[in-house]
């Protein structure tokens, strides 16, 4: 896969498309512009979170469950949309914490997007990302230490064409990092959020 946003011409990426925008009742071609946007964004989060070994371990753990192996890609067309949307709001909020709301009104206003309907397509977003994820893991064989790589291959070049945007939003040092600066900006300039523990902790059970 050459990067994430790849997913989107694929028949899951079409179900996700098509589900997103009858929930939200917003133009297909506006929904695919949002999630080309938060995808990455997520990804990169996770990315981020891969730096300290309690991050590792809970993403490591995240992607092993049967619960990420993929098959929801399969089945994407047939679930329900409440179901997938609760699913990713739990997702969601152990990436964004509280950088949830401001993520969501700051993407919106780029597309020009009520914020609540960007917040619900993130969130429909969050588990097929996580099946991708669990996906390539599984296919590639790889470990607790090769989920940095694994995310840096799939993150790609996919936020390319956004990234004058993303980097206004991200990166706050004016360093040029977008990823470096997500810890700062979406995980309040640590490795875990208000909760408490890793962002991952809740796709685990916070175990």
């Amino acid at each position: 896969m050459a990067s994430i946003l790849d997913i989107l011409n694929t028949p899951a990426g079409e179900a996700l498309i098509n589900k997103a925008s009858s929930k939200t009742s917003e133009e297909k071609d506006k929904v695919t512009s949002a999630l080309g946007m938060a995808l990455p964004l997520l990804l990169g989060a996770m990315k981020n979170n891969t730096k300290s070994n309690e991050g590792a371990v809970s993403l490591d753990k995240a992607l092993s469950s049967d619960k990420h192996n993929g098959s929801l890609l399969d089945q994407l067309e047939n679930l329900n949309s409440d179901d997938l949307h609760s699913e990713g709001g739990k997702i969601v909020n152990h990436i964004l914490g509280d950088k949830e709301e401001k993520i969501s009104s700051s993407l919106g206003s780029a597309l020009n997007m009520d914020k609540n309907s960007l917040n619900a397509i993130i969130k429909m977003a969050a588990p097929v990302l996580l099946s991708l994820l669990g996906s390539q893991k599984r296919k590639d064989n790889v470990d607790q230490d090769g989920l940095g790589g694994l995310l840096g291959s799939v993150l790609g070049n996919s936020s390319k064409h956004d990234a004058s945007f993303l980097e206004t939003l991200l990166d706050r040092d004016g360093d040029g990092s977008v990823i470096d600066d997500i810890g700062g900006m979406i995980l309040g300039g640590g490795k875990s959020n208000k909760s408490g523990g890793s962002i991952l902790g809740g796709f685990t059970g916070g175990k």
